[in-house]
């Protein structure tokens, strides 16, 4: 059976859904603000919610709800609640970890599909076939499994049961995501959603009679990262998830912005497009999807378990950060139809610098910034206005004024470039 995977990309906010639809996805997962295992993530109120599954739908893109923390007996009343909520904007699917939640969904939504969480430790064929059984729709397979494992898995399974597959992202260290070292070291639950993410931090041992004096698991005076994983990236193993019986390729990153969802979701956009066109192409293009994957942030990467257990080359000893190549700068909201667009600024740039529009299609356009303008609240009869711009705003007078930089986030700002945007494309600045 020839299958056709769907691309599955995370969005953390309204404005990075929008972006993963535009970039090419083929799903996207958020989460609201409760029952979902990314707390630290800005998360979706009910509203937003609603607005992005009918911004999805209108392009043709479905969205799932994670509901997946590891449920205690106090949190059972709140999420039956949270279901009858989510029951009224109609998600596609609700990706679920926990038996009791899955209870209460399959109770409150009846009518909305369930994917079983890689929290539930899927892991073999006949958790699978439990699943189905119970009226599971899609089972997301645990990190540790090899290729191998998930063609058996396929093979042992009806076609209408989905596999979905992490390919690309950070690797957590623990066993399919369930980790204490969180909760012991800060008080915080990652298997309900607040993980601190001490597996990025620096180690070294103690010897039990030698208290006090920490000695470095590595050759390194600063201490180890020994639990600091590579980031996985099977961009250029895409047939062999398509063998194995993959149906839907899934993206880490609900903690990610903009610039990442985008450069990642174009770019294994893409690959599958390539690769159903003509393997030939596919393989032809592969030095552009490497090139054009390490254009966001990442901590070098790994094929993880999916041709076996993973050596020493699968960990970062020296470091805790990320490859940074590009800087995010923001997403055009709107155009004048001309050279100038109104974005709101994410970190500075400056009148001169050499940029990038990064756009859907995958061309990657350099533009000089000719100009800045930021919002005054005073009338000033001496300062000039780029053509098309507007001078009554939100009700009440305002009028934009020349500034030479944008210092400040989250600033409003209309930019002349010396090329053409379109709204929704990203602007970037290259770092390397």
């Amino acid at each position: 059976m020839s299958r056709h995977p769907e691309l599955l990309i995370p969005a953390s906010s309204l404005e990075v859904l929008k972006t993963a639809v535009i970039f090419g996805a083929d799903a996207v997962y958020i989460g609201g603000e409760a029952y979902g295992l990314r707390a630290k993530a800005k998360n979706f109120s009910m509203e937003e919610m609603a607005e992005g599954i009918r911004f999805a739908h209108a392009h043709g893109v479905k969205v799932y709800v994670t509901a997946n923390i590891l449920a205690h007996n106090r949190d059972l009343a709140g999420a039956k609640a949270y279901f009858e909520e989510l029951r009224e904007i109609g998600p596609d699917a609700l990706i679920i970890a926990d038996p009791g939640m899955f209870l209460i969904a399959r109770e409150v939504c009846p009518k909305i599909d369930v994917h079983i969480s890689t929290q539930a430790n899927n892991v073999n064929y006949r958790t699978f076939q439990f699943w189905h059984e119970q009226g599971a729709r899609r089972v997301v397979t645990g990190r540790e499994l090899s290729l191998e494992e998930i063609r058996e898995i396929r093979e042992h399974i009806p076609d209408s049961l989905e596999i979905e597959t992490f390919v690309h992202g950070a690797m957590c260290i623990s066993y399919s995501g369930r980790c204490l070292l969180s909760n012991y070291f800060t008080g915080r639950d990652a298997n309900q959603g607040a993980c601190t993410h001490p597996c990025r931090w620096k180690y070294a041992v103690v010897e039990e009679t030698r208290p006090g004096e920490y000695m470095p698991v590595y050759e390194n005076e600063r201490g180890t990262y020994i639990f600091n994983s590579r980031d996985l990236c099977m961009i250029e193993h895409i047939p062999d998830l398509i063998r194995a019986g993959v149906d839907s390729l899934k993206v880490e990153g609900r903690m990610k912005t903009a610039l990442y969802v985008a450069t990642v979701a174009r770019t294994y956009c893409k690959a599958l497009d390539d690769y159903r066109k003509d393997p030939a192409l596919y393989e032809e293009h592969i030095p552009w999807y490497l090139e054009q994957i390490s254009a966001c942030t990442y901590r070098r990467f790994t094929t993880g378990f999916f041709y076996g257990k993973p050596d020493e080359n699968a960990q970062v000893y020296d470091s805790n950060t990320y490859v940074k190549e590009y800087t995010y700068l923001g997403m055009i909201e709107k155009t004048d139809g001309k050279q100038c667009c109104l974005i709101e600024q994410r970190n500075k740039f400056s009148v001169g610098e050499t940029i990038e529009i990064m756009k859907p299609d995958g061309r990657n356009i350099e533009a000089v910034v000719e100009g800045i303008w930021g919002r005054s609240k005073e009338l000033k009869k001496d300062v000039s206005q780029p053509e098309g711009l507007p001078t009554i705003e939100d009700g009440g007078p305002s009028m934009w004024e020349p500034q030479k930089s944008a210092p400040h986030s989250r600033q409003a700002l209309w930019v002349k470039l010396d090329k053409i945007a379109d709204p929704m494309d990203i602007l970037r600045r290259r770092e390397t």
